[in-house]
């Protein structure tokens, strides 16, 4: 997958008080910038103004990297702050395919924020990105209480299985015939995983703690399927037998393993 690289060069409407030899202006920035749901209003391209799905957001956290949802496809890079600016490298990205108006607002939105170097407009909880032929994306902070509103549970919720990736920072989408049949759902009270992998069904210890899931042995079915079915079950097996981190972002759960392998996950409405 093409790597993606984003600058957004960043003016603060509240004056910077710049002390001799040091860079308090990034600090400025990136204390105001990070840490924060911003959820995409709209994006004006070419003069023609489109209106942002629900999903379209950026967070760039104060570890130096960044996340977000284009409407369709969710986004990841690593984050750097320097001389007003926040630079996003080693751009991914999800690869499924949406209903035509999301399809055509998630690529107005990567093209202006990939293409462009962008400043950006501060004004209480908005934000206005704007690229120097006048193209533009507003955003709004989401309040922490709507955010936490959104969040589903880790535990009892079907997490389906959309996305798997590797180490080279790749992801993949997964068929949507594929989905129904590879799920996980974690259980508090027995502290166990149960599910499917694409083929089987699988059941294992899971312990959650920090930040991190530790998925014990799988204990699995013996079928036998296809063989893009018996792929996805392989690289999901991967994340058992080995300690996983785990972060939840509204309706989306994202599992890495010590290895790199990775899989998202979308809470079943």
């Amino acid at each position: 997958m093409d790597k993606q690289r984003l600058t957004l060069a960043v003016l603060t409407v509240l004056p910077l008080v710049m002390a001799c030899g040091s860079d308090t202006g990034s600090a400025s920035v990136a204390t105001a910038v990070s840490g924060v749901h911003w959820k995409v209003d709209s994006v004006t391209v070419d003069g023609a103004t489109r209106r942002a799905p629900a999903d379209a957001e950026i967070l760039i956290r104060e570890d130096g990297t960044a996340v977000g949802n284009y409407g369709c496809n969710e986004f990841g890079a690593k984050a750097a702050f320097e001389d007003h600016r926040v630079e996003l490298t080693n751009a991914h990205q999800t690869l499924m395919a949406c209903e035509p108006r999301r399809m055509t607002f998630e690529r107005a939105l990567s093209r202006t924020l990939t293409d462009h170097s962008l400043t950006v407009e501060a004004k209480g909880d908005s934000l206005t990105l704007t690229a120097h032929d006048g193209d533009r994306i507003r955003l709004t902070k989401a309040t922490d209480e709507a955010t936490k509103e959104k969040d589903a549970p880790l535990y009892g919720t079907k997490w389906t299985i959309t996305a798997l990736g590797a180490t080279d920072s790749t992801a993949t989408s997964l068929p949507r015939q594929q989905r129904a049949s590879t799920y996980l759902v974690f259980d508090q009270k027995s502290g166990t995983v149960t599910g499917r992998l694409g083929c089987n069904h699988v059941n294992a210890k899971a312990t959650v703690r920090d930040g991190h899931i530790t998925l014990g042995a799988p204990s699995t079915t013996r079928m036998m399927c296809d063989t893009s079915l018996m792929h996805t079950e392989r690289s999901l097996l991967r994340l058992f037998d080995g300690t996983a981190t785990y972060r939840l972002d509204h309706q989306t759960l994202t599992l890495t393993s010590e290895n790199g392998e990775s899989a998202k996950a979308v809470a079943e409405q």
